[in-house]
Formats: C-alpha cells, structure tokens, sequence
C-alpha cells in the first residue's frame, strides 16, 4: 500500500511540475522514425531540387559521424556503422528519390542497403557502380569553407571518393553546403508540434528552479541551481546539450565583459534578497534542442513586487526583441538583420546587442546567423554574410539590452533568449516570451495559492 501511495505521489508530482507527457524510449523511436520517413519521403526531393543537385553521397564512420548523417539515422542506430555511405538520388522529371546506403545493413526502414560484399567485396567500388547507373549531373560531398554542420567530409574519405570516382564525373563534384545546411535548418509542420511541447517543459523547468522549492535566498548558490537544473533533466529521461548557467546581478557591483559571464563568473555565488538572477538553460528531446535565458528577481522580506526599474528594464529587452523579430524578413542575410535592428533599437535610446543563431537539430544549428556577442558589426561567414533567411526555420532569439539603474548606482544586463519560429506567414514564437519577471518567492494571495 506504502508502495502504491509513494508512486501515485511521484506521478502526480511529476504532472504538476511538468504538464507535458514526455514519452519513453520506445514511444520516442516511433515518433522520430516517423519524421524522418516524412523528411526522406517528402522535404528532401524538395530540397535537393532547390539546390539543383540530383546526387548526395554522404559518407561516414563509426564514432566519427558527419553532423549531417547523425540527423538521418533511425531511432535504434545511435551511430554510424563501420563505413556508413549514404547515396540520395533524385531524378526530378520522373518524380522519384533512391535513398541507398552503400553498407551491410539498411539504413532503417527508408534507406536500403545497396551493398552485396560477397558479389562485390570492395565497397568504393560498388559505389561507383551505383553513381555509373544512375550517371547524375551533379554529385554534392559535404565540404564547406563558412557551414561547419556542412563539412562532414573527413579527408580521408573524400581522397578515397576522388581516387575511385570515375574521371568523367570528376568535374561533376560539387560542395553540398546549401542542400546540408538547409536539411539541418528546416522543420516540418510536425516537428514544430513537437518543438512547442520541448519549449514548454524548459519554461516549467525554469519557473521550479526560480521558486522556493529550489532557492532559500542568504543559502542556496548559483552552482546548487545548475546543478539542480542539470538533474531535473535527468530525471525527467531528457538530456541537456550544454551544462545550465546561473549568474546574478544586483547593486554595489560593476557591470563586467560580456567574456567574463562565460569565463569568469563566480561558481558558488550565495543568491540573495535583491538580486536580479538570470539563467541561460536548453534540453535535448526527440532530437530537437531548446535555448532559453529568463530573469527572476529575489524579493526583499518587506516586497511583495519587483522594484519599478527592473520591471521597465525587463520592457526594454521585449522591445529590443520587437525591433530583431520584425526585421526577420525572408532572404535578408543575418548581416542586414542585425544592421537595421541595432540601428532601430539605438534610434530609441537603447544599448543593445544581438547574437541570435538557428536552433533546431543542433543548439547551434545551421543556417542564418543574426550576429555574435563579439562580431556586433556582422558576422564574415556565409552564414552572416550571404546565407539569407528562410522560412519554416527557429531560432535562439538571444540577445542583451544595457540598462543605467540609478538605485544601484550601476549598468545591468537585460539577457533574454526563446525560441523564434520564422514561417511563411512571418515570425512567432513557439512557446511565448518571458514578459514578466519569475519572483522568489512566489507571492501568495490571501487564501495561499
């Protein structure tokens, strides 16, 4: 009975704490093997046609992966297998895609495997028996000079591709940079289903952490609220793609580097009655990642609010957000975004900056980047440069405003970041924004809740 009580107990925490269901491993491989059928079967014709490319060899090894085959495996492959090649073929005019894994095995339920070694032993060969067939205009190789996530190739393996690759199709070899990036930046309508529910359990991660059930102002640390981040997410079944961050700001303290807050910042800072805390926190679910930064401000004993200036201060950073999201405009590179909103926001008297990257498949995903903490003036990368905005992709709308606080004598940061979803109808964001500072403790009503 004792047993039974304690489960019943644990159940309803949990559903209090975290109002989405999140799956178990098996309900998890069904739905991420569902997407990818939708994504071979349905987004990548259309891609490799926009990217005017009939052929993609994508070529790996195990424990070595390229960061573009680690998004195509099946739910029961965690890597790739000996050597993982991979051959896509599209032939537009008769509307069809080979999907073909030069390898022993399928590839899932959607890439079948093309390889006999007892008939053909050597397994470049038969690759370049599969690419005569099919004789292909252009053959895409993921290298890139400006997309890291594109430039999978290692080079052994590409010396080995152009040592074995027929010299008739040498001069068809082509970087498959536009078609990799945009299969990493794209989301379909299913996965953004998904992508407010992943949104949503890091807000209620986030809102318990900035409650009394974790802080006791004048005890708990900084480390202790990371740490406690770190294991709710564990605990929950999920995974975190970088170690949670907890810093504070309040009065009688300079205002340090923007470097400082990821090299230097004090690891055991005691949280107290005053202070303006800030998170910076992202999970990993359904291979989809999160990044989310909020603020919450510790109440003084006599408080039952946040003081005026940090609630306006909080104002500015929304609006600093305005100006970045309303100048999301499909095909203007990052450069031109982050020009014309940090122009916009200075006109108005802010003093803002704006490092604002895709997020998706990978937290630091592929596609436009709108800025960097340290490249204010624009980022010299294609991604930056040259790569414009597409729709149906998120991003981290991570930015900062500087704030002159009188009351304390000094600058603070207002640091924000949430999810963004740029569609063809313009931008949203998945899950809503922080619009109002989280308190500790919670202020209660007079019946307690």
């Amino acid at each position: 009975m004792i047993k039974q009580l304690i489960t019943v107990f644990i159940f309803i925490q949990g559903f209090l704490l975290n109002a989405q269901q999140i799956l178990n491993e098996k309900e998890r491989a069904i739905v991420i093997d569902e997407i990818l059928d939708d994504r071979f079967n349905n987004l990548l014709p259309k891609l490799m046609d926009a990217a005017d490319l009939d052929m993609w060899v994508v070529i790996s090894r195990e424990y070595n992966e390229d960061p573009v085959i680690k998004t195509m495996l099946p739910a029961t492959w965690l890597n790739a297998r000996r050597r993982t090649i991979l051959l896509f073929y599209r032939d537009k005019a008769k509307n069809t895609i080979e999907k073909l894994a030069v390898a022993r095995y399928n590839v899932g339920k959607n890439i079948v495997s093309a390889w006999d070694k007892e008939k053909e032993p050597n397994q470049w060969k038969r690759l370049m028996q599969l690419i005569s067939e099919r004789n292909p205009k252009k053959i895409g190789l993921n290298y890139s000079t400006d997309h890291n996530i594109a430039d999978g190739l290692v080079k052994t393996d590409y010396e080995e591709f152009m040592a074995n690759l027929p010299k008739k199709y040498t001069s068809k070899v082509t970087s498959a940079e536009q078609l990799a990036v945009r299969w990493i930046e794209i989301r379909t309508e299913r996965e953004m289903i998904i992508y407010d529910q992943l949104v949503d359990i890091t807000h209620d991660i986030i809102a318990e952490a900035f409650s009394e059930k974790v802080i006791t102002p004048g005890i708990t640390t900084t480390s202790e609220v990371e740490w406690w981040m770190r294991q709710k997410v564990t605990d929950l079944g999920l995974e975190t793609w970088f170690h949670p961050t907890i810093d504070v700001q309040r009065s009688k303290e300079e205002l340090v580097s923007h470097l400082y807050s990821f090299s230097g910042r004090p690891e055991d800072t005691v949280i107290l009655p005053g202070d303006l805390v800030h998170c910076d926190f992202g999970i990993t679910y359904l291979r989809l990642n999160t990044d989310c930064q909020e603020l919450a401000y510790v109440l003084k004993p006599e408080e039952t609010a946040a003081p005026e200036f940090l609630v306006n201060g909080l104002k500015e950073g929304n609006k600093l957000q305005d100006f970045l999201t309303g100048n999301m405009i499909k095909g203007r590179s990052g450069n031109e975004i982050l020009k014309k909103s940090l122009d916009e926001a200075k006109a108005v008297g802010l003093r803002p900056s704006i490092y604002t990257h895709p997020l998706g498949t990978y937290g630091h995903s592929a596609g436009t980047t709108i800025g960097m903490w340290d490249a204010q003036g624009g980022v010299m990368r294609d991604d930056g440069e040259n790569y414009g905005l597409n729709p149906n992709t998120v991003y981290a709308i991570e930015l900062n405003t500087t704030i002159n606080i009188p009351e304390w004598n000094r600058d603070i940061r207002i640091m924000l970041e949430e999810a963004g979803f740029y569609g063809e109808d313009g931008f949203r964001y998945v899950n809503g924004r922080q619009t109002e500072l989280l308190l500790i403790p919670r202020v209660k009503d007079h019946q307690g809740n």
